[in-house]
């Protein structure tokens, strides 16, 4: 850790979690801090779902809830930055506390639950950054107490399609109540289909992905994937975070999804066992414990085409975007390669067949 990241890591680190998160927004709105030098590396580029990504790693949603600042974190050195989850209306989430640091396992607990400002807020931000350059995917949710979750979702694909290089379908937050029921086959079917047939009808259609939870069975995925694939959904992001609490060393008591480090084994393995049911096509992004180079090249050696990090952030600082670029860029001078694809689903196999 560099010691810029070791002096704002210990800042932060005396404030709450939540007035922390707050603190870096405002930096990052402010241009601060400064992440490592760009990388840039032929060998990093993909091309997914018609769009060029730069490099494949990418800020996950949950951090940008509001779209206030994608522009400063493709700064830091993503390839990509996704923003939300957003809402219809504004809604102020769980009671606070609702974040809580697991530093002895470079983990966090949180229980939100969708807090944000909105669609209108959102799109007020993202059309008056309407014809720059960077990947910018927009993940949409439903209120908490909305009478048709369903419509939530269309409403979200209606109104951002025009701003989006990709949309996300989040149904795997486990802290909006009976929000991951969505992802039992009949709802999901019936969820895909519309959402499917608003992007038809919008003025830009980008691609969607589908976000989906870690703690589910193989049957569940066997029904997830299936329907995937029958409505053409583009991909599949895996995964959101985790309600075990499997093999931690910090003593927490806290509910909520539980991501970092300790979530690395069990969403890799969901990944490779999702690539295995949708085949070599369709896309997948991998996050979940993604805190280093060796992590995220491990998840793209079990399936993911794309990687993103989060938690492994607020423990490393700033500039681990670049860090891990540049550690792949190492790796690929050391194997000679000519792409990192050509890594994808070298280990798939060994993580399929662990069990779930």
């Amino acid at each position: 850790m560099i010691v810029f990241d070791r002096i704002g890591q210990k800042l932060l680190f005396t404030f709450d979690p939540e007035t922390a998160h707050g603190m870096s927004i405002a930096a990052l709105r402010c241009g601060l801090p400064v992440g490592a030098r760009t990388v840039r590396d032929d060998r990093l580029k993909v091309s997914l779902c018609g769009i060029a990504f730069p490099n494949p790693l990418g800020m996950a949603a949950g951090y940008d809830k509001n779209a206030e600042v994608p522009d400063a974190l493709l700064g830091l050195g993503f390839g990509f930055a996704e923003v939300g989850t957003v809402t219809p209306l504004p809604q102020a989430g769980n009671p606070k506390p609702r974040i809580f640091r697991l530093t002895e396992d470079d983990a966090v607990i949180n229980r939100l639950g969708f807090n944000n400002g909105g669609h209108e807020a959102a799109e007020m931000r993202l059309a008056a950054r309407k014809g720059r350059v960077g990947i910018v995917g927009v993940n949409i949710g439903a209120n908490k107490d909305s009478a048709d979750r369903i419509r939530d979702y269309e409403l979200g694909v209606s109104r951002f399609a025009k701003y989006a290089s990709y949309l996300t379908v989040n149904i795997s937050s486990p802290n909006t109540p009976g929000l991951r029921t969505m992802q039992a086959r009949e709802q999901l079917g019936e969820l895909l289909s519309r959402v499917m047939a608003v992007r038809a009808a919008a003025s830009a259609q980008p691609p969607l992905f589908l976000k989906i939870a870690p703690d589910l069975v193989e049957a569940e995925l066997e029904d997830i994937a299936a329907e995937v694939s029958e409505k053409q959904i583009d991909g599949v992001i895996v995964s959101n975070t985790t309600l075990a609490r499997t093999g931690l060393r910090s003593t927490s008591g806290e509910t909520g999804g539980l991501s970092g480090k300790p979530l690395f084994e069990r969403s890799t393995i969901v990944l490779a066992k999702m690539r295995r049911l949708l085949g070599p096509e369709r896309a997948i992004i991998g996050v979940g414990g993604v805190d280093s180079t060796d992590a995220a090249l491990e998840k793209i050696r079990a399936g993911a085409d794309l990687v993103q990090l989060y938690t492994g952030m607020i423990y490393a600082g700033p500039a681990l975007p670049g860090r891990i670029l540049a550690g792949m860029v190492r790796f690929a001078d050391k194997e000679r390669l000519k792409s990192l694809r050509e890594l994808r689903d070298s280990r798939l196999d060994q993580w399929a067949a662990r069990p779930l």
